[in-house]
């Protein structure tokens, strides 16, 4: 039986325009991809989603090395919308009794960007990784959540959309569902064993 659903928050609880960043580097004269090739380059992503630096340091070594600081700020402002099917989803889990979390590779301003958007109060838990030191797919990221929620592997599902994300929480043996929509997610819960009426 499922008694904890965790969910990704990028690309699954929350939604950011795409175009955003392509604007910026057009506004700043920068190549194509070059913001994200430069905030996600390890190992600069690995030490802020692990909480070795701050999300203020990360942006700021972002513009030192476009050459462009108010580039990297700007991008640091990208704004985000929650996902509202998503989120009366979870509504709908805890509803029925089944406690609902975020396991997110986040910095340490996650806290702060979740009440803003007023997803904090939509689940149970919010596990980031910059505070617990391990990030996704690194099963003991996984493990933290499970021992938090004191519940067994078989008894959580996961879904992320980036199926890279999910390698950890299978070695666990954890339902996992490689997240493209909520109907999709709908039917892996259905499959996992959540009666349907909590899902419809």
């Amino acid at each position: 039986m499922i008694r904890a659903v965790v969910f990704d928050l990028d690309g699954v609880l929350r939604h950011f325009d795409p175009t955003h960043v392509a604007r910026i580097e057009a506004d700043h004269g920068l190549p194509a991809g070059s913001i994200h090739g430069a905030a996600f380059a390890a190992p600069r992503l690995e030490a802020v989603t692990t909480g070795r630096i701050s999300r203020a340091d990360w942006v700021r070594s972002v513009g030192e090395q476009l050459g462009s600081p108010q580039a990297a700020d700007a991008w640091g402002r990208h704004p985000s919308t929650p996902d509202e099917e998503m989120l009366a989803l979870s509504d709908d889990l805890r509803s029925c009794g089944i406690r609902t979390a975020i396991l997110t590779n986040g910095t340490d301003t996650i806290p702060a960007e979740l009440r803003g958007l007023g997803i904090d109060t939509r689940v149970d838990a919010v596990f980031n990784s910059a505070e617990i030191g391990y990030a996704k797919p690194d099963p003991r990221a996984f493990r933290h959540v499970l021992e938090a929620l004191a519940v067994e592997p078989r008894e959580a599902f996961f879904t992320d959309d980036s199926a890279a994300k999910l390698t950890g929480a299978i070695e666990l043996g954890m339902f996992t569902h490689h997240f493209t929509g909520i109907d999709a997610v709908r039917t892996a819960l259905r499959d996992a064993g959540v009666p349907q009426p909590v899902i419809s």
